[in-house]
């Protein structure tokens, strides 16, 4: 079995098509998911439902009076949900138990709620806000970078001279909130239910003096200090390996603790992002994480690395 592991303006998801029967589908009551999450998961329960009963969208879209359109929309997360909608369309699909309507309204309440990062709502880009769910509610984070650190391993200062490069017209206000914001995100790895976080980085990462050579060296002590967590598995990939599996770009690949929900492929690029669901997409996206995972220096090399560059900044 493969392995499990956003380009418009706004975001571009795919799903694919091939969507188990939920009837059985355990949501976590932790507080772990985010409003995208919850809304992946309320679709794929309706989507489930809708094909059990052996209707189409058109003829559930006619009982909410909405399109097709509208029915694909929600059973594929990327709208919120009006309870009257929910509530017309679980009758259509035969769910009697009102215990059951009620799990599924409270469910829809919580995909509708205020995420966290909406307080940054001022300084933050559309297209990502799906992602900060994503990743607060993923259990395994995997991830190749090419030229930055990753966002959840970047220093403060570190992160704002990243920020500056891709907001130069904004001012230090602007500035200031957004590096707060991408602290914020931190936060995750110190939940005593952090996800996982396994990353490659280029070995240009370590080279290239974002926001000059002090703050670099401060960006590698960091990472030397967390590549110790156990929760954390940091690899280089050094230029004497050569063309490697994913000499297409920095990516990364989120996967949850629901059975239900698939992995997801982010790719990042200037104005946007790309969510890649179908599971070919994301297979392929696994098997060059995958051959990355072997190809680069192996984990218990990478203290010597990074204590080598440091000594190299000196």
């Amino acid at each position: 079995m493969a392995p499990k592991d956003p380009l418009r303006t706004v975001e571009e998801v795919h799903v694919s098509e091939e969507v188990p029967d939920s009837d059985t589908e355990k949501f976590d009551e932790n507080g772990r998911s985010g409003a995208t999450v919850r809304r992946l998961q309320v679709g794929a329960h309706l989507r489930a439902l809708r094909r059990a009963r052996g209707l189409s969208r058109d003829e559930a879209g006619y009982v909410i009076r909405a399109s097709e359109s509208k029915i694909s929309r929600m059973e594929l997360g990327r709208v919120s949900f009006k309870e009257r909608d929910v509530t017309d369309l679980l009758k259509l699909y035969g769910v009697e138990d009102q215990a059951e309507h009620r799990r599924i309204l409270t469910l829809v309440r919580e995909a509708n709620a205020p995420s966290w990062w909406q307080a940054y709502g001022d300084v933050l880009d559309t297209w990502f806000q799906s992602y900060l769910d994503l990743e607060q509610a993923a259990e395994l984070i995997r991830t190749y970078e090419v030229q930055f650190v990753p966002g959840l391993l970047q220093t403060d200062a570190y992160a704002r001279a990243v920020i500056r490069l891709g907001h130069s017209a904004d001012g230090p206000e602007e500035i200031d909130r957004r590096a707060r914001l991408r602290m914020a995100r931190k936060q995750v790895l110190e939940r005593a239910d952090a996800p996982r976080l396994w990353a490659v980085l280029d070995e240009a990462v370590l080279l290239r003096p974002i926001g000059g050579v002090e703050v670099l060296r401060d960006q590698i002590r960091y990472l030397l200090e967390i590549s110790r967590s156990p929760r954390v598995r940091l690899q280089v990939m050094p230029f004497a390996k050569g063309g490697h599996a994913a000499l297409g770009g920095a990516f990364s690949i989120l996967r949850f603790p629901h059975d239900k929900l698939p992995d997801v492929v982010y790719i990042e690029h200037l104005t946007g992002g790309l969510y890649l669901e179908k599971r070919d997409e994301v297979d392929r996206y696994a098997e060059a994480i995958g051959r990355l995972f072997i190809e680069a220096e192996q984990p218990d090399r990478t203290p010597a690395i990074l204590q080598r560059r440091l000594e190299e900044l000196d």
